[in-house]
């Protein structure tokens, strides 16, 4: 583990974008800067979680306009280090703030408007142990009547799309969280299955998968519930639990 100490005289900055050009030129703005190295480079929000988890970089420098999922979606993943936002798109600065963002720069970002970013990084990351720590990468943080309860996705069976966010249930309450199916889907990896475009089930909630009375595989679930299962995922589905046709 790296001496948390280093970590302020050297910020390791990840830089996350999809576009070569703009990691770049990031690239290039960090070499400048003065007590800053670059931990590595992510084109989409998939490799950040993995350099993430390999790399421990100390700041991310993350674009909001990413295929898949997006930067904001990134963001409001628990155990992301700290955020500078860059972005050509200004409209989401109100949201990235709502998300802790350290700073928000809009492209093409300026030099000195950089190292100012990363010097409010490195004043947060110093006062760090003051902050509520950070929740496990497969723990959910859903926002409750002024409260923040943390949910293990090990509990959940399935999860559902509902217009801007996703919904779940847990002790037979409905509760909603902010990250899209997609950013939890990324997130999650192995242990749940897109089922549909509107549900992904975790795999060992699996009991059957079967026929419903029109003729439609549904798989059926540990807590008596079904989730239809589209003829696109099947076959994903059916490699997921080990199952030939």
């Amino acid at each position: 583990m790296r001496d948390p100490s280093a970590a302020r005289d050297v910020l390791r900055v990840l830089v996350v974008d999809d576009e070569a050009l703009a990691r770049q030129r990031l690239a290039r703005l960090l070499e400048r800067a003065p007590g800053v190295a670059i931990a590595g480079e992510a084109e989409n929000a998939r490799s950040a979680l993995s350099a993430i988890a390999a790399l421990a970089p100390d700041v991310l420098l993350l674009d909001v306009d990413m295929p898949g999922m997006n930067g904001l979606e990134l963001a409001a993943t628990p155990g992301i280090p700290p955020i500078v936002f860059t972005t050509a798109h200004v409209e989401f600065a109100a949201e990235a703030f709502d998300l802790d963002a350290v700073d928000f720069l809009p492209k093409p970002v300026r030099a000195e408007r950089l190292e100012r970013a990363l010097e409010r990084a490195r004043r947060r990351i110093a006062t760090g142990p003051e902050s509520p720590p950070r929740t496990p990468p497969k723990t959910l943080a859903v926002h409750e009547a002024g409260t923040i309860r943390f949910v293990d996705v090990s509990d959940v069976a399935v999860f559902r799309a509902r217009d801007k966010y996703t919904e779940f249930v847990q002790d037979g309450k409905e509760l909603l969280v902010r990250e899209s199916l997609d950013a939890l889907e990324t997130r999650l990896g192995d242990d749940f299955v897109r089922a549909h475009r509107s549900a992904l089930v975790r795999r060992d909630a699996i009991r059957a998968l079967g026929q419903s009375q029109d003729g439609v595989l549904e798989a059926r679930l540990a807590d008596g519930t079904t989730v239809e299962v589209s003829r696109r995922a099947a076959p994903i589905v059916r490699r997921a639990l080990g199952v030939r046709k």
